[in-house]
């Protein structure tokens, strides 16, 4: 089959309209979007997706109102990758990030990719970024794009992960602006800085507040009020981590989960401050609140030293961060939009992040950019409980280490794993077999066939993308994951 047959059309998935035929006036009649995209949450991190013992009893609430998502996908089991392509719709290898961005590298979101906030603003919407930005090698960097190049008005972030840990962080920066040392726990900085900026907004415009949270993602602390909660949890004598790795601290020790959980409780307590923010505001009902997870958990599975004393849960699904195992992409997803979705709905359709900026467009009756390839699809008949079209299977390439699978696509239930080679290593039936235990690549030929011909053509068209950078060809990410 022809590659231009393959994907022919990488079409529009909004009404077939212009910018120019749109009325922006009536902008302020459309919903105000809500994008809180939390680091590192594992699907079995929320009470309302299984968890023991952790309490979070606002983003399950949240959950309660509107549609949670059992099979929402990240688009990379690591956080830039997944960043790209939710902002995008595009899968991130077609953006050049492989993989997590180190800071002074020459990765970034180009300037010729089309962001979900740069759309949404020539429709008319007021947009704001607050919290993790993580699409370029430093936020100092005159020479890459910076978020209010890629659409955002206003601009509170830092670069990947908070410095020194999430107490009193000095790395963020206001508009370009380094701030030096901000009081307070990070999650708490984001929600009042985002408070801040919803007060001051001009109430007549709709607006897109994108709030990229940086929890739980390590190096976590905590409020001594959510430590206190669990220190059942991390009483007793820590046991002293040794390993032979270059680097690992000589004093490390492990104290158990307690710290973890208090970190997600701590998340789903500034979740509810934006949830009250909203209500108080009267701004609700005419509101898509959406929350999701870049990636899956970092596990008691500890692989670098600085992953020491993180707990995350995947579930019970194979692998964790890291991994095309459905513990590293299969991650929490909800969206509330009170007058289109029935509260308590749930969905087990596979909806991946790239998915979320052709469906706000659908909700929103403006079209996509048609000048590039899409790989998201609007999923919004979920909303009523039906399946979505999708023409091609999902796609995902990574990186991975370990000899691990590098290649992923999954058409309906049938999941196909490749290694750097592009040879098929495992076929998996999510539907009977969701923990991946059963490899049906030698019993099924004909789909292990079909499925290896449409991940090739995947690989190929997004090689051939005429917007991939070229440094996403030459240069490999040599940092450790992150």
């Amino acid at each position: 089959m022809q590659l231009a047959n393959v994907f022919l059309a990488f079409a529009m998935f909004g009404p077939q309209a212009t910018a120019e035929d749109a009325d922006i006036e009536s902008g302020s009649k459309r919903p105000n979007i809500v994008l809180m995209y939390v680091d590192d949450l594992g699907y079995g991190d929320l009470a309302s997706y299984g968890h023991p013992i952790i309490e979070t009893p606002n983003i399950d609430r949240l959950g309660a109102q509107g549609l949670k998502m059992t099979a929402f996908y990240a688009p990379s089991p690591l956080c830039s990758p997944s960043r790209a392509a939710l902002l995008t719709g595009r899968t991130p290898y077609r953006t050049g990030i492989n993989s997590w961005i180190p800071e002074n590298t020459n990765a970034y979101l180009s300037e010729k990719e089309i962001t979900m906030a740069t759309w949404l603003k020539d429709y008319g919407y007021q947009t704001a970024i607050v919290g993790k930005w993580h699409l370029n090698g430093g936020l100092d960097r005159a020479d890459q794009a910076q978020p209010m190049d890629h659409g955002f008005d206003h601009s509170y972030v830092l670069h990947a992960f908070p410095l020194p840990h999430q107490h009193n962080p000095t790395n963020f920066f206001l508009n370009g602006e380094p701030l030096g040392e901000v009081n307070g726990f990070t999650a708490e900085i984001v929600v009042d800085e985002a408070k801040r900026w919803l007060s001051a907004r001009d109430d007549s415009k709709p607006f897109f507040l994108y709030l990229p949270f940086i929890e739980p993602h390590g190096t976590i602390h905590s409020p001594a009020e959510f430590l206190k909660k669990y220190e059942q949890y991390t009483d007793g004598d820590p046991v002293p981590v040794v390993n032979g790795q270059p680097g690992y601290p000589s004093d490390l020790e492990a104290r158990g989960p307690g710290e973890y959980y208090a970190n997600v409780s701590h998340l789903d307590n500034q979740v509810g401050r934006v949830m009250d923010y909203l209500d108080a505001a009267g701004l609700s009902d005419n509101t898509i609140v959406m929350f999701l997870s870049d990636n899956g958990p970092v596990t008691s599975n500890w692989r670098k030293w600085w992953e020491v004393n993180l707990y995350g849960d995947t579930g019970g699904f194979r692998g964790r961060k890291a991994d095309l195992y459905e513990g590293g992409i299969r991650v929490p997803g909800i969206i509330r939009y009170p007058t289109h979705i029935k509260a308590g709905s749930t969905s087990e359709t596979p909806v991946n992040g790239y998915d979320i900026f052709p469906t706000v467009a659908s909700i929103l009756d403006i079209p996509m950019p048609d000048d590039r390839p899409i790989d998201g699809v609007d999923v919004s008949a979920i909303f009523e409980g039906e399946i979505p079209t999708r023409e091609k299977p999902m796609f995902w390439a990574f990186p991975a280490a370990r000899g691990a699978p590098n290649y992923a696509v999954q058409r309906g239930h049938w999941k196909l794993l490749a290694g750097a080679d592009k040879t098929p290593s495992a076929l998996y039936n999510l539907k009977n077999d969701r923990f991946e235990l059963n490899n049906l690549i030698s019993q099924e030929p004909e789909m292990v066939q079909a499925l290896h011909e449409q991940m090739l053509t995947y690989i190929l068209d997004v090689k051939e993308d005429p917007l991939r950078p070229d440094w996403s060809v030459s240069w490999e990410y040599s940092a450790e994951e992150k």
